[in-house]
């Protein structure tokens, strides 16, 4: 049960605004080569149209599908190592039912979206430090 006191903490308030966001079209490599916002530790793969869905490519995923397997990254496409669609978070969300659906649906990161349109990314690390620890 939430305590009355606890201040509510909001997605909006602790998720990366900045993010990358790519086509999933590209190599691995030239998506790699491109990201600027190496700690969301992901790529947002663009929607090809208005009725698509945005998919996801955590750098794990690129370290399992590619690496590990000794796949050339110059040869595999983002879309072939994505998950898409996408589980969102509600900016408005409290932080700590955020945790719980990270917990319930295996996440570790997810887009936050608005209008349908993404606007950050949350994690658990960016909860727990920018959410516990500066409030």
């Amino acid at each position: 049960m939430m305590n009355s006191k606890n201040k509510v903490i909001r997605v909006r308030e602790v998720m990366k605004q900045q993010f990358d966001v790519i086509d999933g079209r590209v190599t691995v490599m030239e998506a790699l080569r491109t990201m600027k916002h190496v700690e969301t530790k992901s790529l947002i793969v663009d929607k090809r149209h208005d009725d698509d869905e945005y998919g996801m490519v955590l750098i794990s995923d690129i370290a399992r599908e590619v690496l590990a397997k000794d796949r050339s990254p110059d040869r595999v496409n983002v879309y072939e190592i994505m998950s898409k669609p996408l589980l969102p978070v509600d900016p408005d969300m409290d932080i700590r039912y955020c945790a719980r659906y990270f917990e319930k649906f295996d996440l570790s990161r997810a887009p936050v979206v608005e209008n349908r349109k993404i606007i950050g990314i949350i994690s658990f690390t960016d909860m727990v430090l920018k959410g516990l620890v500066n409030f």
